[in-house]
């Protein structure tokens, strides 16, 4: 099935949404958040047990519920958000592997959806106990694949994190951690699309990922500079045999301009450090704010580089615009680049339901038809 005769199914889709926000003009979620805040629900005021001979159910530390009032109760400083994104589109053209250009056709639509869970708990007031739970579609369906979606129908820990006051720093530890947890980043482009590389082009740098066992410091100067370092390494040992990758971070921010840098040695395993640099910015116009992003790896053999370049329009109309143009990744001087195109504009329905339409488009290999697709991802928080 073509590319817009499968948009053809989005009536339908639409359709079966419209009981959907009936019902929620009937809920009045307005009403609603008096009792719960939408971003964080209070669970202190959800899960009360009236049975007083159970044990109960805390969180530690200061600022318990007293179990005189609240028996069973979690703590009060304890709190739960929840996101739901759900994304309908349609691909056309040439195969999904990224950079090399594939003649395989790929044409298809699909309906795509993850389920996000993080609960966030306080025991001194300055600290904070975060944990992250995902799932998603049974299996990844090529636009799923596009826009980054969680995959799994069980219910998944993907990470823990710990964070506290050290003097004036903070500092980050935890489980499946990013490296650059502690890094501030320059960028205020917003993607649409998994295609458009993180971090405006420094997904690798900037916004290193982690490796299993994580720690991070960073301090916040009050002219506007931040200074942030990190190690991390894989679940069987720390910084021995295994993966192990450290990063520096230095940044400044303003509320019209920013720039920030990223240094991170990873040595994957093996007895080969890759080195890789990232350096992104943004300066905010009166209409718009221009954001981009240069990336380099070199492994001692071979030096890539990518880049980033995007804007953002914060007010139109009632929603926002966000138009990019990147490297899909990191090339080699005398590699052909293939670069990813992206729109999308992105406008709330209420404080809770986010709709974002958008067009992206990947260069292919000469001879093959670029990868176009479409799609309308709605998000909602709760």
């Amino acid at each position: 099935m073509k590319l817009f005769k499968s948009l053809l199914v989005a009536p339908a889709t639409i359709g079966l949404l419209a009981p959907i926000s009936a019902f929620a003009g009937e809920a009045n979620l307005n009403d609603i958040s008096k009792y719960s805040n939408l971003e964080h629900l209070d669970l202190a005021n959800v899960f009360v047990n009236d049975e007083p001979n159970q044990n109960p159910l805390l969180a530690g530390g200061e600022g318990l519920v007293e179990t005189s009032s609240y028996d069973g109760g979690f703590s009060e400083t304890t709190t739960a958000s929840f996101s739901v994104d759900a994304v309908l589109g349609a691909v056309d053209g040439a195969g999904t592997t990224f950079g090399a250009g594939s003649s395989t056709n790929n044409e298809a639509t699909s309906f795509d959806f993850q389920f996000n869970i993080g609960l966030s708990t306080s025991f001194t007031g300055e600290d904070s106990l975060d944990i992250a739970i995902d799932n998603g579609s049974a299996t990844a369906s090529t636009m799923g694949g596009k826009m980054g979606f969680d995959t799994g129908t069980s219910l998944v820990v993907d990470g823990v994190t710990y964070s506290f006051p050290v003097g004036g720093a903070t500092m980050i530890v935890g489980d499946s951690t990013d490296l650059s947890a502690a890094f501030t980043g320059a960028c205020t482009y917003s993607s649409f699309t998994d295609m458009t590389p993180d971090d405006c082009g420094t997904g690798n740098s900037i916004g290193a990922g982690g490796k299993g066992v994580t720690a991070a410091l960073g301090y916040e100067f009050d002219s506007g500079f931040s200074l942030a370092g990190g190690v991390t390494s894989g679940t069987t040992e720390i910084l021995g045999d295994s993966a192990d990758a450290i990063g520096l971070n230095a940044a400044y921010s303003t509320d019209s301009y920013g720039v920030a840098v990223a240094y991170v040695s990873d040595d994957g395993g093996t007895s080969t450090d890759t080195q890789l640099w990232g350096l992104n910015g943004y300066y905010t116009f009166d209409l718009a704010s221009l954001s981009v992003g240069f990336e380099t790896s070199d492994d001692g053999t071979t030096e890539k580089s990518g880049y980033f370049v995007g804007l953002s329009f914060p007010e139109v109309g009632p929603g926002s615009v966000n138009i990019a143009a990147a490297t899909d990744a990191l090339y080699a001087s005398s590699a052909t680049e293939y670069l990813v195109y992206e729109a999308s504009y992105s406008y709330p329905v209420n404080d809770a339901m986010t709709i974002t339409p958008g067009i992206f488009i990947q260069e292919t290999a000469a001879g093959s038809d670029d990868l176009t697709g479409v799609a309308v991802k709605a998000s909602f928080s709760f």
